[in-house]
């Protein structure tokens, strides 16, 4: 009986929605990363199946207090943003785009903390009517390496943070170095968001909202990969997991 009573006025953890993939087979899937640094960092994370029904997407944040959304090896319909694809244009998944871009329409309305990752970044942004570098090689000038290739922990180029923002709280400074996995960059940025980070290239790497009472935070690289050992992705997802809990 005494333990049935410390199970019961244990604090609740913040339920935390990440967004899964889908491949050629099918399948749903997602790196076990995203769960486990959600997880330590004191949240439940909850898969999210990439089924693209308002209803169920609706019911399912009635009981979310935070959403993630992770990483994708495909690239957003540029038909969202008003562009016609360009020839360096990776694979489209267009499950993945509806269930973000609906996601993130009732994230919006609910004010709930929102996490973006790689792809998730670039979603966030075109969901606030922005537009995204379609491929950074041959449209950006004098570009720096930014998808790294396997080995995907290693912090492999610099990004330079704006000096009064969360992220440089987080990571201790100004400057940082991150691992890189991405061949999209955001280009113009969408409505209550700005830039806080950019990399030497000038290609954004993070935004933020610009509204005092919302936690909504995109970031380029992969901070679930190698957070056992970085105290800056570990920083990021505690705040995050913080914040979500605040919400709920």
């Amino acid at each position: 009986m005494p333990r049935a009573n410390s199970l019961e006025n244990a604090p609740q953890r913040p339920l935390i929605g990440i967004t899964e993939r889908l491949n050629a087979e099918d399948t749903f899937y997602l790196r076990r990363y995203y769960a486990e640094a959600v997880e330590a960092a004191g949240g439940t994370p909850v898969h999210i199946p990439l089924i693209a029904n308002r209803e169920y997407l609706t019911a399912l944040c009635d009981r979310l207090d935070g959403l993630v959304l992770s990483g994708s090896n495909s690239d957003l319909d540029p038909a969202f943003y008003g562009e016609e694809p360009h020839p360096k244009l990776g694979t489209v998944i267009p499950e993945r785009d509806d269930v973000d871009l609906a996601l993130l329409e009732i994230a919006e309305r609910r004010a709930m903390p929102v996490l973006g990752i790689c792809f998730g970044m670039q979603s966030l942004n075109v969901s606030r009517g922005g537009s995204l570098v379609q491929d950074i090689e041959t449209q950006v000038v004098n570009p720096i390496k930014h998808d790294q290739g396997q080995v995907y922990d290693r912090p492999s180029h610099q990004i330079e943070i704006e000096s009064s923002s969360l992220l440089a709280q987080l990571a201790g400074g100004r400057t940082v170095r991150v691992n890189s996995s991405h061949h999209q960059a955001v280009k113009n940025v969408g409505r209550n968001l700005r830039v806080i980070a950019r990399a030497t290239d000038g290609v954004i790497e993070a935004i933020v909202d610009t509204r005092a009472d919302r936690f909504v935070l995109g970031v380029q690289w992969h901070p679930e990969i190698g957070w056992r050992r970085d105290q800056f992705s570990q920083a990021i997802f505690s705040r995050f997991v913080e914040a979500s809990g605040q919400h709920r």
